[in-house]
């Protein structure tokens, strides 16, 4: 058995390293687990976010902006560009060492909090035992007072449209594209539809989105809904509700894709395919049946209002759980939980979280 623990900690996303540092903080005794691996194969701390989500998706929304600033609109303050190009293995490359940069930043606050760090994959057993199996094989054994789950979440894929390493991918494959696709399909017109359609469409790609709803971003106030429809249209993004995709075949090099709307069966080829269609939280291998952790209906770890499951002294936290899968709500989540086992009594207030999409213009509202 490993030494005990006050707080053990699976999953180093924004949820899990705030849970982590912010108990260690308060003198309890911590050790966190991840299973992220970088491209070569090296620890990388920051979960989804900093890995393949929020920080590479911005870092690309910037420079796609700066390129669409100088080719569409220097001249008209008078600076005068003969030419404006896009590397994009260099933007690329830009970005993968912003992602590498925040994540040894992640794992140098774990450090100098005085966290344990161990890279491997953790299982909870019956007791609030957890197994853990480091990525060289190892088994560690841990009994801790108390255990924090922060596992994220994982892109949903759906049927019509399996996976494939070049032509169908996920939002991750669509941080990675090496070129400009000529035309590319999203699946989905959500917060992570429209922010990589406006990077594509930004650096030239003619982009469609593909909408099963009838109405755009029901999510927020429909007259700001209506006004950035409006403003993707005149950009050059072509979106289309009610459109329910049903199919996709690779055909000589290119994507076709089969949806119906209200005008009934249609098909579009595309030369990349990007399935968007939200994200499921991540639990898989985690949790055996006698750790009285339970889920509900849609595969979340339930939680109360303090993010306490059904087992004493087991937590969860983040995309795992209930409510708007963002990073600062996990982060606050994660403290929260953190100070309630040191003894103190904060609440997370949900009526105040903040939600942002990362379009030009961008659109952001509270609760």
């Amino acid at each position: 058995m490993a030494d005990d623990y006050d707080v053990l900690v699976i999953g180093a996303g924004p949820a899990g390293y705030h849970a982590a540092i912010r108990s260690s903080q308060l003198g309890l005794k911590t050790v966190i687990v991840e299973k992220w691996l970088d491209p070569e194969g090296k620890p990388a701390y920051g979960g989804t976010c900093l890995n393949v989500g929020c920080i590479p998706s911005k870092a690309l929304l910037e420079a796609s902006h700066k390129y669409m600033d100088a080719r569409d609109h220097y001249g008209e303050i008078g600076i005068k560009i003969s030419k404006v190009s896009a590397d994009i293995p260099l933007m690329m490359r830009r970005k993968e060492k912003i992602v590498s940069d925040l994540t040894s930043g992640v794992a140098g606050l774990l450090k100098s909090n005085k966290v344990r760090m161990l890279e491997g994959i953790a299982k909870i057993g019956a007791s609030r035992s957890v197994s853990v199996t480091t990525h060289d094989g190892k088994t560690i054994d841990f009994n801790p007072q108390n255990i924090i789950i922060a596992t994220g979440s994982v892109p949903i894929e759906i049927k019509p449209c399996p996976l494939t390493p070049e032509f169908i991918v996920d939002s991750t494959g669509a941080l990675e594209f090496e070129s400009v696709p000529k035309k590319m399909g999203i699946i989905g017109a959500g917060v992570i539809g429209l922010e990589l359609g406006s990077v594509w469409s930004r650096l030239g790609s003619e982009v469609t989105l593909l909408e099963a709803l009838e109405d755009f971003l029901p999510v927020c106030d429909s007259q700001v809904a209506k006004e950035a429809a409006r403003q993707f249209g005149n950009q050059g993004m072509n979106i289309r509700l009610g459109a329910r995709v049903t199919g996709a075949e690779i055909k000589k090099g290119k994507v076709e894709v089969s949806f119906s709307d209200s005008e009934g069966d249609k098909k579009e080829v595309f030369d990349k395919l990007v399935v968007a269609v939200g994200r499921r939280p991540y639990t898989q291998d985690l949790i055996s049946p006698d750790s009285g952790v339970l889920l509900d209906e849609r595969g979340f770890i339930a939680v109360d209002e303090f993010c306490m499951t059904d087992a004493p002294g087991i937590y969860a936290v983040g995309d795992v759980v209930r409510g708007p899968m963002l990073a600062h709500k996990g982060m606050e989540e994660g403290a929260m939980v953190a100070e309630r086992i040191g003894g103190q009594l904060p609440e997370v207030n949900y009526e105040l979280v903040p939600s942002v999409v990362y379009t030009h213009p961008e659109i952001a509202w509270v609760g």
